[in-house]
């Protein structure tokens, strides 16, 4: 068998056809493209830029793509593969150095290419979310959904990740605006598809919920659990007692969570999908902590959603799992391990501005539990972060926990505003589930 040779690198093929042409790097250079800058690319130690490798390849009478990749393919036609390749890795949850994404944009911008632009966008943002980065996440979307060629019912993906990523970062009603466009479009543009319109559906009731309009939550999800019957998809089923189990949780009724959370982990058991059985072990985790009185229960599914995250969970649901990890330690008042594990939450959770402010919690109770007087300081951050980012239920709570911690410290005329506070913020608490929710 012949040994193939290794395929030529740029540098190789720049200084090839230099010679071929009978050109010193002296000749071949340019302003902004220094002989110097030559030497280091055909050394192999520099890649060349977009700008240097147009100078460069019409100097050297070839394409800037033969240049770059020794093929004769246009610049379009380069651009569409090389996109491809990095679709198909992402798909495939491998890296994307975020040089190799920025300069394919800056290319199909520069050609006026406005497809490879919103494709690499969406790579960008993609690409981002994957790795936790909510800003870079929302930069990109935020650009690609503007776009004609993106909607609700293209690229459903585009919009829901999106939106997710508002609501982390502390921008439920962004994620509110976005999804309630998504569902016009598809009312418009794809009436039938009743998948993703219930997709829609319940990440707008997250984010409803979130914001703690809980009655307009119910109305979005009444509508869709009405059409029941016709689901036969164990995912949107899922989404819907996903949605009945949050508002449930906003309305400080732990057991009937736990009842359809632990419906969707029945559904999700029959599946291959290990990360979603994950978060639906992580959200009956959080209604048995809310009951109080379940922390081995909580416990048991934390141990068995931090298995099905394995070796390389995703920022944001290992910060939840160790935050939930420091409220069970403190309730079964092992308060230094709760202290380890909130700090460690609090250190994942640097971006999402609303379990940022649940580990400052979670840290709180920890500190209380051990008499330790930084207690005091953590509630107050939480308390001001939960505020601004947290749900209803999240704030209600803190305040109760605050209150509680005031009294026991002799502090009660402290302790008796925080309760009234408590007390105005948890009027928005109520509603009963409907007939169809009931027979979901």
């Amino acid at each position: 068998m012949t040994n193939q040779l290794p395929p030529e690198s740029v540098g190789e093929r720049l200084r090839r056809l230099r010679l071929e042409r009978g050109l010193s790097q002296r000749d071949l250079s340019s302003p902004g493209v220094s002989y110097a800058y030559i030497s280091r690319i055909e050394a192999g130690a520099r890649r060349p830029s977009v700008k240097a490798l147009r100078m460069l390849a019409k100097r050297l009478g070839v394409t800037p793509g033969y240049l770059e990749t020794g093929s004769d393919l246009a610049d379009a036609e380069a651009r569409e593969l090389r996109l491809a390749d990095i679709e198909l890795r992402l798909r495939l949850d491998r890296g994307v150095a975020e040089a190799e994404l920025d300069e394919i944009l800056q290319d199909a911008i520069e050609h006026a290419d406005v497809a490879a632009a919103t494709r690499a966008r969406i790579a960008i943002g993609m690409s981002a979310a994957a790795r936790g980065d909510h800003t870079a996440t929302i930069a990109a979307l935020e650009a690609a959904v503007e776009s004609e060629l993106v909607t609700a019912a293209t690229r459903p993906d585009v919009f829901l990740t999106l939106g997710y990523t508002y609501a982390t970062a502390g921008r439920p009603g962004r994620a509110v605006e976005l999804f309630e466009r998504g569902l016009r479009e598809l009312a418009e543009d794809a009436p039938d598809d009743l998948a993703t319109k219930v997709r829609f559906s319940t990440y707008l009731s997250y984010a409803l919920t979130d914001l703690g309009e809980l009655q307009r939550a119910k109305a979005v999800v009444s509508e869709v659990a009405a059409t029941s019957d016709s689901i036969t998809d164990p995912y949107t089923r899922v989404r819907l007692l996903w949605s009945l189990g949050r508002i449930a949780l906003e309305q400080s009724k732990p057991q009937v969570a736990l009842e359809n959370f632990r419906r969707a982990v029945a559904l999700l058991e029959a599946t291959e999908d290990t990360l979603h059985l994950a978060r639906a072990h992580i959200a009956c985790a959080d209604a048995a902590l809310t009951a109080g009185d379940d922390t081995d229960n909580a416990v048991t599914h934390l141990a068995e959603a931090e298995r099905l995250l394995g070796v390389r969970p995703e920022v944001d649901d290992l910060a939840i799992v160790r935050r939930m990890q420091s409220v069970g330690a403190a309730q079964r008042h092992e308060y230094d391990d709760a202290e380890r594990l909130g700090l460690e939450a609090l250190a994942l959770s640097i971006d999402q501005p609303n379990e940022h402010g649940q580990a400052w919690w979670a840290i709180a109770e920890a500190r209380a539990g051990a008499a330790d007087p930084d207690a005091d300081d953590a509630f107050r951050k939480a308390v001001d972060l939960l505020h601004v980012h947290g749900t209803v239920r999240h704030y209600t709570n803190v305040l109760r926990a605050y209150g509680r911690y005031l009294r026991d410290a002799g502090r009660e005329g402290e302790a008796l505003d925080v309760f009234e506070r408590a007390a105005n913020v948890a009027s928005n608490l109520h509603g009963e589930p409907s007939t169809a929710e009931r027979e979901l």
